[in-house]
């Protein structure tokens, strides 16, 4: 029997932490595993993008410490967070794993988006090669920091097929799900339903709380917009919780102002529903715009246009949900992403 192939997947923080980014990098390293290879999840400190000096100094020791023939994987917030010359150290081969660039990120001041634009940069060019989640990514990477689009490959996330059929419930559920971050829109949202209370739905905001105020301030808003038996607010469930929401949706409506891809929205295809969301990042990379309508980013009435065409018109909804569904098919699935990681990976060790 032939060794196992060898690799390292180094990811700060909590692996089991839910976020599109996490749970891209979780089921990629069990998929890679599963496909035959060894590959050894270390665990980096929490710190990144933006480390003290000591979680630096014990990552750059630790990426050194890896055999020079066994190519690691670095997950985005190290490959933009650590230090150039640290990264120049390390021996082994290296693939920056970018979900989106971290200066695109919401909520930074200038001098945080200033280095983070140069230590990524930097990085960029020192890593061996690049996986993306989509050709918007792609592009970004080649137009504003000047990586060659040879050094990059798209590994689009697998998406699950789901295990029970749709079971939608009256009023309509718009259902959106997302980390309480600013960048995700909720606010938008909101804001938008409430232009829409004179017609029957109902609606569901999910996700893991990333920032409290920003959380606080979505309540105090929904409040403030007389929605609170209309639309309930809630942080992190359980998968059987969100599983049950997914199913009972008719409508996803997101958002988001920027997404390196978006995999609520993936999700949201496979289970046959029509989208409302933002022309921001790589959204219209994975919802065509058959399964769905679109809004410029930050504009709550345009926002409530697309949901009021939607629940006033049942023919054009139950065809975006046929579109959405036929779009869902095609998406790949996990062994697929890994089969496009594992490549790379290959090539890396042989070189």
């Amino acid at each position: 029997m032939s060794p196992k192939r060898k690799a390292v997947f180094a990811i700060p923080g909590d692996l089991d932490t839910v976020t599109g980014g996490y749970i891209y990098e979780k089921r990629l390293l069990e998929h890679l595993r599963r496909s035959g290879r060894e590959v050894r999840h270390l665990r980096l400190p929490d710190s990144f993008p933006m480390p003290s000096d000591r979680d630096m100094e014990v990552s750059a020791a630790a990426l050194s410490d890896v055999d020079p023939g066994t190519p690691i994987i670095l997950d985005g917030f190290v490959s933009g967070g650590i230090d150039p010359v640290a990264l120049a150290s390390i021996r082994a081969p290296t693939i920056a794993m970018v979900h989106h660039p971290l200066a695109m990120e919401s909520g930074l001041d200038a001098a945080q988006r200033t280095h983070l634009f140069t230590t990524e940069r930097a990085n960029l060019e020192l890593v061996d090669h690049v996986l993306v989640p989509s050709p918007h990514t792609a592009g970004l990477l080649v137009g504003e920091y000047g990586v060659p689009a040879e050094k990059i490959t798209i590994a689009t996330p697998g998406t699950d097929r789901p295990l029970q059929p749709q079971a939608a419930i009256e009023p309509p559920l718009i259902l959106a799900v997302g980390l309480h971050h600013p960048r995700k829109g909720h606010d938008v949202l909101l804001k938008a339903l409430g232009l829409i209370a004179d017609l029957n739905w109902q609606a569901c905001v999910v996700g893991r709380i990333h920032d409290a105020p920003s959380f606080e301030g979505l309540l105090t808003l929904r409040r403030d917009l007389g929605l609170e038996t209309l639309v309930e607010i809630q942080g992190q469930v359980s998968q059987e919780a969100l599983d049950r929401l997914w199913t009972r949706a008719q409508i996803f409506a997101l958002a988001s102002e920027f997404e390196g891809y978006g995999m609520v929205f993936a999700e949201a295809l496979v289970r046959g529903l029509p989208v409302v969301a933002c022309r921001a990042g790589a959204i219209q990379d994975t919802v065509p715009e058959r399964a769905g309508l679109f809004a410029p980013p930050r504009d709550p009435e345009a926002f409530a246009n697309a949901l009021r065409t939607l629940l006033a018109t049942p023919s054009l909804r139950a065809a975006k949900a046929e579109a959405a569904r036929a779009a869902g098919a095609d998406l790949p699935e996990w062994d697929d992403t890994a089969r496009i990681a594992g490549a790379i990976l290959d090539r890396l060790s042989n070189s």
